[in-house]
């Protein structure tokens, strides 16, 4: 459950966290701020009624929580660190002795351990005099994008009598929400994204006209292609998936499986990239292309159903963004799979809405699901994620997918250019 009250007049966490991030944004363009905030973080724990944020890592496990305090990438650590931010006064750190500068990089005072016995009663001490503190657990581990703090330390912590309440919506705050240098890289990125689908379409349609078919790897190159000349990078090449294997949602096509594109065939591309600059974040996008000049009807109903639930989710947000509704990411999950449901197809809706969206692909904040997790953490200003239904049969399948930015403001952004309205005809539009 969120740690957040809700208010349905004007949700405070939200204004908070936009003021917040309002505020670190200006800071990091003067130059003056590292990423990790103190005031901040504190000012966002009083908000939420706690006494304390017990981060906790071990050889990365935690990667949450090495993000929120900045902690590189590179940095080897390989023993158990805690870093304690009370709601009030200096945060304190307990690190192994063998590595004492392992926190350096964030305020406060640090206490070594050596012995077993000696970390147990460093993590009692950190604690003493709380009652109720945020750290990266879910009960039932419900949300595994948030737990990520082993249940035996968890039963450390409460063996002290300290209630542990799920950091979910802190981390959003201070790891997946935006400033505004991110959001201008995300457009700049979701400007050569959405165009890959133009030099991808118009590859395809050469390819077959001149030579009668291409491969999925070669679409899959041309695209990648394209990312370099414009200076994006990718975790992963793009999904370009052929006839049936349009109707894997993870499909990756390689030296087994690469089929061939001719005419007649339906065509779906999934992907992302980003800027290839410290802090980008992607742009992540899907689009569906039928290789003729006009679209066979099952394509086209399908893909149509597919529409109207990407829609449905996104005016969803739309909406309560504008009344000043709290919205969780099930809701939005669940405003698209009832459209989907509805037509007939919930059974070949197998994936969530959407996902957060950040310097990975899948980011850190609040996913759009009621599938696969039910996801109570909260819809908050400066974050960005995916809307990106489907339906999945056994020779085709449709996903349409697009990127949604709620700004400081609270104004709803749909990025990667006007939405896909119908299956695009490639030989006819190419």
């Amino acid at each position: 459950m969120s740690a957040y009250p809700a208010n349905p007049q004007y949700n405070l966490i939200e204004r908070d966290a936009s003021a917040r991030l309002s505020n670190l944004s200006q800071a990091r363009n003067r130059g003056d701020l590292a990423i990790f905030n103190l005031t901040l973080v504190q000012s966002a724990l009083r908000a939420a009624k706690l006494d304390g944020w017990l981060l906790y890592d071990f050889r990365g496990l935690n990667v949450l929580a090495r993000r929120v305090l900045n902690i590189p990438s590179d940095a080897i650590l390989s023993r158990r660190w805690f870093y304690f931010v009370p709601a009030n006064g200096e945060p304190r750190k307990l690190v192994h002795q063998i590595e004492p500068h392992a926190l350096d990089c964030v305020p406060g005072t640090a206490q070594r351990y050596l012995r077993w016995q000696e970390l147990e009663a460093g993590v009692q001490a950190l604690l003493k005099g709380c009652h109720r503190v945020a750290m990266e657990y879910v009960p039932r581990n419900a949300n595994p994008y948030v737990s990520r703090v082993d249940a035996g330390t968890i039963e450390l912590v409460r063996s002290f009598g300290v209630e542990i309440v799920s950091s979910g919506d802190l981390i959003q705050q201070f790891e997946a929400c935006w400033d505004d240098e991110q959001w201008a890289m995300h457009l700049e990125a979701a400007k050569h994204t959405r165009s890959a689908y133009d030099v991808a379409f118009a590859f395809i349609a050469e390819r077959v006209r001149n030579a009668g078919s291409v491969r999925e790897t070669e679409v899959q190159q041309r695209i990648l292609d394209h990312f370099a000349a414009h200076e994006l990078i990718t975790d992963h090449p793009p999904i370009v998936g052929v006839g049936p294997h349009s109707g894997d949602p993870h499909y990756a096509p390689g030296p087994d499986s690469d089929s061939p594109i001719r005419e007649g065939d339906f065509v779906l591309i999934d992907l992302w990239a980003k800027l290839d600059k410290p802090r980008s974040v992607y742009s992540d996008l899907t689009w569906t292309g039928f290789v003729g000049t006009q679209v066979p009807e099952k394509y086209e109903a399908i893909f149509q159903i597919v529409a109207r639930a990407r829609d449905a989710a996104i005016e969803r947000v739309r909406s309560a963004f504008a009344a000043g509704e709290v919205l969780h990411g099930w809701q939005v999950d669940r405003a698209a799979r009832d459209v989907i449901e509805r037509a007939g197809h919930g059974a070949a809706f197998c994936h969530r809405t959407g996902h957060s969206i950040g310097q990975e692909t899948h980011g850190n904040g609040a996913n759009m699901d009621d599938l696969e997790t039910h996801e109570e953490r909260q819809v908050l200003p400066r974050a960005c994620f995916s809307v990106e239904p489907g339906i999945y049969l056994p020779d085709f399948g449709v996903r349409s997918e697009v990127n949604v930015f709620i700004d400081a403001n609270r104004q709803v952004h749909v990025t990667g250019g006007s939405l896909q309205t119908a299956v695009v005809p490639i030989l006819k539009t190419y």
